[in-house]
């Protein structure tokens, strides 16, 4: 009996410690486009670095665009050669702003229609960055103020600003494609940019002004969001939902590890500044503790760049919130911030 006791007591051990491994075999790959280089991109970076993701049953495998990783450049960001990939974009899920998928769709035939099912930003919140030239908000028109590309997040942003300040964008201020970095304001190419937290966290250093927040205007836009690709979202919807909550998880640790964010900032994007990391931080309070997908966000893109190809679309075309409904239906939001 001793002996046949010692044998069941060596197998059951041996079972308990194959179980990281073949927990670790269970795991679903999934692959992610973290698109530009940004706050709203931190916390899937430590969703990677803490785990969170292994603990949902993920083997997240996320990259960002050379794209991305050369406008970032123009600001003073290098992102590591590692971490960047050429064909990353035509990832099943992406994480990027949800109004420049929606132009891209009815604009490009060669698009991918995502839906957004996670939005953690919603309304606009880009800084209006200048030099000093500029003393007041009313002394941009006539300007060029520098965005990134049509349907993009600082698009829409500059279009919201041009009809608050009553000004015609064709005629009363000239918007500039490919200048929402900080290089093209040094060099005097634009008079001012739309900046995201991470470029106007680091204007001050550059000697640049910060002109007006755009935050407490609310104005709705389709903001950096959660994008899974239409099809593979109706096959993969326990994948996306795995996703989803790991998402969450990483963002309520974000505003409590203070540690784990300059981490991911210095590992993935090489921030080691750390009066720009204090300032990027200082940001995360804007971000939406139950980060619902945007309607009102995706209305807007849909009525600013109105078209025939765009009315062929509704809203209810470009987000699943079913997601995040039942995440908050069990309680689950709430009890991350407890």
């Amino acid at each position: 009996m001793r002996i046949w006791a010692r044998f069941i007591a060596a197998a059951a051990l041996s079972w308990f410690c194959l179980q990281p491994a073949a927990a670790a075999e269970r795991l679903v790959v999934l692959e992610v486009a973290l698109g530009d280089v940004s706050l709203n991109k931190v916390p899937f970076l430590m969703a990677a670095d803490t785990g969170i993701y292994a603990r949902n049953g993920l083997d997240v495998r996320q990259f960002i665009t050379p794209g991305a990783a050369a406008d970032a450049r123009e600001s003073g960001v290098t992102v590591p050669a590692q971490f960047v990939r050429s064909d990353i974009g035509s990832a099943p899920i992406s994480v990027g702003g949800a109004s420049p998928m929606i132009y891209r769709v009815a604009n490009d035939a060669q698009s991918l229609h995502r839906v957004a099912i996670l939005t953690t930003e919603g309304t606009v919140r880009n800084t209006i960055i200048t030099s000093n030239a500029i003393a007041r908000v009313e002394d941009l028109k006539g300007k060029r103020l520098g965005y990134s590309v049509p349907g993009a997040v600082t698009h829409v942003a500059a279009l919201h600003f041009a009809k608050h300040m009553g000004w015609d964008p064709a005629r009363d201020i000239s918007l500039i494609g490919n200048g929402n970095s900080l290089n093209p304001l040094k060099e005097g190419r634009i008079d001012g940019a739309l900046g995201s937290a991470m470029t106007f966290s680091m204007a001050p250093e550059m000697n640049l002004k910060l002109l007006i927040d755009l935050t407490p205007f609310n104005f709705p836009v389709g903001g950096s969001s959660v994008l899974a690709e239409r099809n593979w979202l109706r096959m993969n919807r326990d994948t996306a939902a795995r996703f989803v909550r790991a998402t969450n998880e990483a963002l309520a640790l974000m505003r409590r590890d203070r540690a784990a964010f300059n981490a991911a900032l210095t590992k993935w994007f090489n921030v080691r500044d750390p009066v720009v990391q204090q300032r990027m931080y200082a940001e995360i309070d804007e971000i939406p503790r139950k980060p619902f997908p945007t309607v009102e966000g995706i209305r807007a893109t849909l009525a600013f760049y109105d078209s025939p190809e765009m009315r062929k679309y509704k809203a209810e075309d470009f987000y699943d919130s079913s997601f995040m409904t039942e995440l908050d239906r069990r309680g689950f939001l709430d009890q991350l911030y407890r």
